[in-house]
């Protein structure tokens, strides 16, 4: 599956001439927010998970993003993110095992709006997920070898972005929509039949913005709220079209205190498959705490 992230880094060649250090207008500044807010946030879970999942010291999510030279109308922009998942446990010599590497490229193209209330934006993605192993995918009973086996992914993903400003409550507000597609030539063949290729992603985000800095602040937001919904199409092990296995949700509250820079707080809660590679297979139900960065950039 190698070659696929090839093609991913080539795409990025050929999409993107060059950094560019920012657009000063409002336009270029929302298409940013949308983007960073659709990229997701990095963050380290506590010790503290309450649920079905393993034991864990923590659980870190990278997800830096490069922003790639705008379009002069500041309505088309790309973004690389090398995203990295690690998970490290609470086993004898506390091992961080099979991390997930989800390079990724993303383009995002603002159709229409009013730059100071609402607009709508579409955006395309490219992506890769691995676990840097190179093990056989089964172990001799039968059962999927987590240690060491190989897992590969390459997956589409397409779809609207809504945003618009609550001047009531002085907040941004966005709605996701999109559709990934994980084309059987690019996954690993064990995963056929066992892991959904088809799924369908929602989420609306709601950032309470800094009390005195009304629609375009300058620091971080104060408060924020996020919830996601993904459903899984296909043929995946034995489940019923319609089967709450299939639905996947995660609910994400964020405060940022005054005292603190760059981190706040946040408090989550997940139900559906695991989501670090080999673990798949898995059925989380969990609550957990932690910290996490929430700059907004303007």
């Amino acid at each position: 599956m190698k070659r696929y992230l090839i093609l991913i880094l080539i795409s990025i060649r050929f999409i993107t001439p060059g950094f560019s250090q920012g657009s000063n207008s409002q336009l270029g500044a929302e298409l940013s927010l949308i983007s960073q807010v659709n990229q997701g946030n990095s963050y380290i879970t506590f010790p503290t998970d309450i649920g079905n999942i393993e034991s864990l010291w923590f659980e870190g999510n990278v997800i830096p993003n490069f922003y790639i030279r705008k379009s002069k109308n500041s309505q088309l922009m790309g973004v690389l993110t090398p995203q990295i998942i690690v998970r490290m446990y609470q086993e004898k010599s506390y091992p961080v095992k099979t991390p997930s590497y989800i390079p990724q490229v993303t383009i995002y193209y603002m159709v229409a709006g009013n730059k100071k209330i609402n607009n709508l934006s579409l955006f395309g993605r490219l992506a890769h997920h691995s676990n840097g192993q190179d093990g056989d995918f089964f172990l001799e009973n039968g059962e999927v070898n987590l240690l060491s086996g190989n897992f590969a992914t390459n997956y589409l993903e397409a779809g609207l972005i809504k945003t618009n400003i609550n001047s009531r409550f002085n907040a941004h507000q966005f709605f996701k929509t999109s559709l990934e597609i994980h084309p059987k030539a690019w996954i690993s063949t064990e995963l056929e039949g066992i892991y959904s290729r088809f799924r369908w992603n929602n989420s609306v985000s709601i950032f309470k913005l800094p009390a005195g800095n009304n629609l375009a602040p300058k620091k971080n937001a104060d408060l924020s709220l996020k919830g996601e919904a993904t459903w899984m199409f296909g043929d995946v092990k034995d489940w019923a079209g319609i089967s709450a296995d299939r639905l996947n949700v995660r609910l994400t509250l964020y405060y940022h205190p005054k005292f603190l820079e760059d981190i706040g707080l946040f408090v989550q809660y997940y139900h559906g498959s695991d989501y670090y590679n080999m673990y798949f297979g898995h059925m989380l139900d969990l609550i957990r705490f932690g910290l996490m960065t929430e700059k907004l950039r303007f």
